[in-house]
Formats: C-alpha cells, structure tokens, sequence
C-alpha cells in the first residue's frame, strides 16, 4: 500500500491520539470511557477538524467498516484535494448506527465531506496497522528508479484514481497512445 504525504504524517498523529485514549496513568484500560467522552464532544471537536483532525476522528473509532481494502488502500494515496465526494466513499465505507448519528452532525460542517473522508482512511490505516500503532509501510520500489518524483506522483495518483473509478462501477479509463 503507498500512502500519500498527507496519510503517511496524520496516520502517526491518530494513532498517537489513540495511545493517549487506551489507558490511564495506572495502566488500566479505558478506551471504552474515553471515547464517550470524546463523542459526547463533539460539538467542540468539529472545531478541530481541520487544524487537528486526528482530535476529533478517534470519536469514530470502531464505527467504520471497510468492504472494500482495496478501494480504501487506493484512497490513502490520495491527497485530500483529491478526494471523491463523499456521497461516492459513502458506497464503499460503512457506518454503524450510533457513526451515522455523529457524521450527520459532522457533514453539516462546511468541509464536514472532507473530514468524514480522512477519519475513515484513518481508521482504515490504524485498522490495517503492524504490531498496533505503526501505520502499514509505503511501497517503495519505485525508489530505485530514475524517473522525476513529481511525475512519478502525479502518475500514481493519476492510476490511484483510475482504479477507484473502476471500483466504484465506471468503465476502465482506455490506454493512452
């Protein structure tokens, strides 16, 4: 999976966020407690969206669920400018009822789309991480090429979409001449 600048710098952030949420200063658990707390919040949270997002997208933890890996793993190469609305991700992500309750407060923010959009790749990612907490590695092959980085991204990004599009139902993009 190869993760954007974006994913790979907020994924560190979120599971950080996560730790701080797990346990007290005496070692118990109390993840369940916290996340109440935090959901019970969220009027003050949205505020953070877009500074912070990792505050408030840890109150959606466990609230996602993800049919499509492979939709999501080509969506954590994107960045966030590059997103599909969120009525399209909507197909592909699904929330659990008491989610739902959060996200139709959140999505009556104005980049409420956007935000719902990077908690889901953020759960996705802490979801799919190694040894819990250390987000999956990007693929690096391309590493050893000698082709310009910034044309390298734009191609990836350009197939990234590519294949989401073609995920989600429309016809493959025909190959360029």
């Amino acid at each position: 999976m190869k993760l954007s600048r974006y994913f790979s710098d907020h994924a560190r952030a979120y599971d950080a966020e996560m730790d701080d949420l797990v346990s007290d200063s005496e070692g118990k658990n109390v993840l369940e407690k916290r996340l109440k707390e935090k959901r019970s919040q969220l009027d003050f949270l949205v505020m953070m969206m877009d500074d912070s997002p990792e505050m408030l997208a840890v109150a959606f933890h466990q609230g996602f669920r993800f049919p499509s890996p492979k939709a999501m793993d080509l969506l954590v190469a994107l960045e966030p400018e590059e997103f599909p609305d969120w009525d399209k991700l909507a197909r592909t992500v699904i929330l659990s009822p008491w989610a739902q309750t959060l996200a139709a407060r959140v999505l009556q923010e104005p980049s409420g789309e956007r935000f719902m959009t990077i908690a889901a790749c953020l759960e996705y990612l802490y979801t799919r991480a190694d040894d819990r907490g250390a987000p999956v590695e990007e693929d690096d092959e391309e590493d050893d090429l000698d082709i310009n980085p910034e044309e390298q991204e734009a191609r990836d990004r350009e197939d990234a979409g590519a294949a989401w599009m073609e995920e989600q139902g429309f016809d493959p993009k025909p190959p360029k001449a």
